[in-house]
């Protein structure tokens, strides 16, 4: 890869201004770009009659940039699928000028890469807010440009790397949607003859008020909605706190977020969630270790029916409109079978969670290759990487 010639992108590129004659019955797709090189994306269609500014036609394998998030790697190659797609002059695109000698898929990944992204960064200017990228000194910045050959072959490897990693997400996405079904058949097993039990007599509401102290400290507790459990808030000071009700939440409790359980924001404390506090929006419960425990419950609440028993004792508006009743969620009846059976449910539910710890750490992994693989083959050859006389 040493040696490769020093060329400016205005040798490469040539700017695209194809305007768009708009029919105002016609439906459009309009393009939108995703930061850190995610992709160039729809961002839906829409008429021609609510296009109020001039737009551009933009043409597959185009390169397409957004001025303002261009320094935060919003740039990319035009899809087939958005072939004709329009875009307002804040995303200009530019055709390849001589695609013998720079192939279209091997500039979509270079332009994935940290190196590209802070070219993108040293032709942008403007103060905060209003930081632009500007179009002749973007195509005054200078890439390393490898033989046609050597960029297809590289754009191979890259190709067949980015395969291999999709397949591993599809390999994990399946094994976990069949842990899920699992889990689905053995609940339903659990429940099917199990009597309903009212929450006030299994999992009843426990209330540890904190008494403020205005030279403390008081770490807050926060519940992501649809099951995907807690997370830790910035410490409030004594002083911040002010007339603001603060609860103790301990381990294993059975937390409901009073304005959002409605869209499951329903938890259990976990061990690092311990000595944080949540306000009057929590609802704290405890399970009774003698008839449930916590986990049997949170997953009933999370499934189809226990949402809706949830949705119905949260009366009201969407948001935080809809506010879920203390009397209403006590009131509330829950299959309960054997505290054995559910243990047993438990244990299973600790070993799917098990495998999505082991995946996500497989997940993490596989995102960090092909940024690394693009630092690999693309840093070592960028211009501000050479020295004098390279």
């Amino acid at each position: 890869m040493k040696g490769w010639p020093i060329v400016a992108l205005g040798e490469l590129l040539r700017r695209s201004d194809e305007h768009a004659a708009i029919d105002p019955a016609a439906e459009y797709h309009e393009v939108t770009i995703r930061l850190w090189g995610k992709g160039v994306v729809s961002r839906g269609k829409v008429l021609g009659s609510d296009m109020v500014s001039a737009r551009r036609v933009v043409r597959a394998n185009q390169l397409i940039l957004s001025k303002i998030d261009a320094r935060n790697g919003a740039i990319g190659l035009v899809p087939p699928e958005l072939d004709g797609a329009l875009v307002s002059n804040d995303f200009p695109s530019f055709e390849f000028a001589d695609p013998s000698r720079c192939d279209a898929a091997f500039m979509g990944w270079l332009v994935r890469s940290a190196s590209f992204v802070a070219l993108c960064k040293a032709a942008s200017e403007g103060t905060t807010n209003r930081v632009r990228i500007k179009e002749d000194r973007f195509l005054s910045q200078k890439i390393a440009l490898p033989p046609l050959a050597e960029q297809q072959a590289i754009v191979t490897r890259l190709d067949q790397l980015a395969q291999r990693s999709q397949e591993l997400e599809a390999h994990l996405d399946a094994a976990e949607r069949d842990a899920g079904r699992l889990l689905a058949l053995c609940f339903r097993d659990a429940i099917a003859s199990a009597p309903l039990r009212r929450m006030a007599d299994i999992a009843p509401l426990i209330r540890r008020e904190e008494q403020i102290n205005l030279d403390a400290s008081y770490p807050e507790l926060g519940i992501r909605s649809f099951g995907r459990g807690t997370f830790h808030k910035p410490p409030l000071s004594g002083s911040e706190v002010g007339t603001k009700r603060l609860f103790r939440i301990e381990v294993g409790d059975l937390l409901f977020s009073n304005v959002f359980a409605w869209e499951g924001a329903i938890a259990i404390a976990q061990p690092e969630d311990s000595g944080r506090f949540g306000s009057h929006r929590f609802i704290t419960c405890r399970a009774d270790a003698t008839h449930a425990t916590a986990e049997f419950l949170h997953f009933y609440f999370l499934t189809d029916d226990g949402l809706l028993k949830i949705r119905n004792a949260s009366p009201g508006g969407a948001g935080r409109n809809r506010t879920l009743g203390l009397e209403k969620l006590m009131a509330i009846e829950a299959p309960l079978p054997p505290i054995a059976t559910q243990q047993k449910f438990d244990a299973l539910q600790a070993e799917v969670g098990a495998l999505k710890a082991r995946h996500a750490a497989i997940r993490e992994a596989n995102d960090a290759l092909l940024p690394a693989f693009l630092e690999r083959v693309f840093v070592a050859e960028s211009p501000s990487n050479l020295k004098p006389g390279e």
